[in-house]
């Protein structure tokens, strides 16, 4: 896959997500499924590393990118993110003209949507995340504290690094 085919599939996949991890159903199915150029093992890596790593949620696409094609998949994976910020302000006058309401109301079924599509997606990526109940049970732990407590993700991360490695 060329670096341009690479951009446009970021592009349509970033425009259609309203969080940084919607766009992993479309990229799995993409890439994984109907390509064959990622693996699922590699998909979670490039989740992995941009989860480490300061900056945007969809910061994925770039590392994803970087797996199929090298810096030029990369590239289109930074140009693919940086694409609508620079057209959101055009892009918002328009849409919003008298059509406030409206537009709220298709925002908030394509986030119901996309955790929807996450979720399933979450799911059929765990074997491979979690390659011993161990790691099941951190995985569910993690999410646990991600969603109950207000610890910083951080903090929660590098605690599941080390103990990831411990029970390696």
């Amino acid at each position: 896959m060329t670096a341009l085919a690479l951009y446009w599939l970021f592009l349509r996949v970033v425009l259609l997500s309203f969080s940084g991890f919607a766009t992993v159903p479309l990229l799995r199915e993409s890439l994984v499924l109907d390509h064959g150029i990622l693996t699922d093992t590699q998909l979670n890596d490039a989740i992995a590393i941009s989860q480490s790593s300061p900056g945007p949620l969809g910061l994925y696409v770039v590392v994803a990118g970087h797996f199929v094609a090298g810096l030029p998949g990369a590239l289109a994976g930074v140009m693919a993110l940086a694409t609508p910020a620079v057209l959101a302000i055009p892009i918002s006058r328009l849409l919003l003209r008298g059509n406030a309401g409206t537009l709220q109301g298709a925002c908030s079924g394509i986030v119901i949507a996309s955790c929807g599509l996450m979720a399933v997606t979450g799911i059929r990526l765990a074997p491979q995340a979690a390659v011993t109940p161990w790691h099941a049970v951190l995985i569910i732990v993690g999410a646990v504290l991600l969603a109950l407590t207000k610890i910083k993700p951080v903090w929660i991360i590098a605690a599941a690094a080390v103990l990831g490695l411990v029970l390696r």
